[in-house]
């Protein structure tokens, strides 16, 4: 019993520090290019502009990491709605790990193979392709979406091993009770596998032109999924560890995705103080 309780300060770190994974962003703002979301503009593209808005991987990083000061009501209905999923994920973790582990000795279920680089090469190829297609055809719009990928995959990542690092949930392959929480050496939560996937995916799901959507949505999906499948066969996982991955990187792909704050005035600044010097982050709250 004292296992289960083990849940709460659990979710609610969760609750804490993912929300810097800007679940709010679940859709880009109205009447914009959502492919132009997240690509910093040169020098040229504002003509007569010596002062550009801040912009670029930096200025998108301090937006990403302080978007939970902006919620709204359904803003946090859905990182709520997350929260549930996750938990709801979590009661059927035994379930799932036995039915890959089903008939093996716990010595083999410790040497099944990990294929971690193997798993990831499915995101690899999907965001090399991308970005080899535009670079091939000089088309801005996939060099917009090949940003946003990796930009997605960044920020999504970062905050997938800094959850980690809080958490330390014991994976499968140490343990086959998925209540181990807080312990020395686990790295299992969330899955970083499962989000860049999903980061990536989404991107290319909901990017680019509508002429093929569905496709897009099919190959996009399906390979968040499918990835997060392989962590599960592998036994690096637990289910709610890819259900977690997997909100992260969609909610990382959609603030890419997203013009909502790009105009806001915000800035990173370098403060003197006793000893040294303060990094600073300012944005003004609307």
């Amino acid at each position: 019993m004292q296992k289960r309780t083990r849940l709460t300060p659990v979710l609610a770190t969760l609750t804490l520090f993912a929300g810097s994974a800007a679940l709010a962003q679940t859709s880009p703002a109205p009447d914009t290019d959502a492919t132009s979301a997240t690509v910093p503009p040169s020098p040229a593209s504002s003509p007569g502009t010596e002062t550009p808005t801040p912009s670029g991987f930096l200025h998108d990083a301090g937006l990403y990491f302080t978007a939970p000061l902006r919620w709204g009501g359904t803003e946090w209905a859905w990182f709520g709605g997350a929260l549930a999923v996750i938990a709801g994920s979590h009661h059927y973790d035994t379930q799932v790990y036995n039915h890959f582990t089903k008939g093996l000795t716990p010595t083999q279920i410790q040497n099944i193979k990990s294929d971690d680089l193997q798993d990831a090469l499915p995101s690899v190829a999907i965001f090399l392709g991308t970005w080899g297609f535009a670079a091939l055809t000089n088309d801005p719009s996939g060099h917009r979406e090949a940003w946003s990928m990796f930009e997605a995959a960044t920020l999504s990542t970062v905050n997938t091993y800094a959850l980690k690092y809080i958490i330390r949930r014991e994976g499968p392959y140490q343990t086959s009770d998925p209540n181990e929480w807080f312990k020395s050496g686990g790295k299992s939560f969330p899955s970083e596998h499962a989000t860049a996937s999903f980061a990536i995916g989404t991107v290319l799901a909901e990017a680019g032109s509508d002429d093929y959507r569905w496709l897009r949505r099919v190959l996009g999906y399906g390979l968040g999924i499918g990835t997060s499948y392989l962590r599960l066969k592998h036994n690096q996982h637990w289910l709610s560890d890819t259900v977690a991955g997997g909100s992260i990187g969609i909610a990382s792909a959609q603030f890419t995705l997203n013009h909502e704050y790009r105009n806001q005035e915000s800035r990173f600044a370098l403060v003197p103080v006793q000893g040294g010097a303060m990094l600073t982050y300012h944005v003004e709250l609307p």
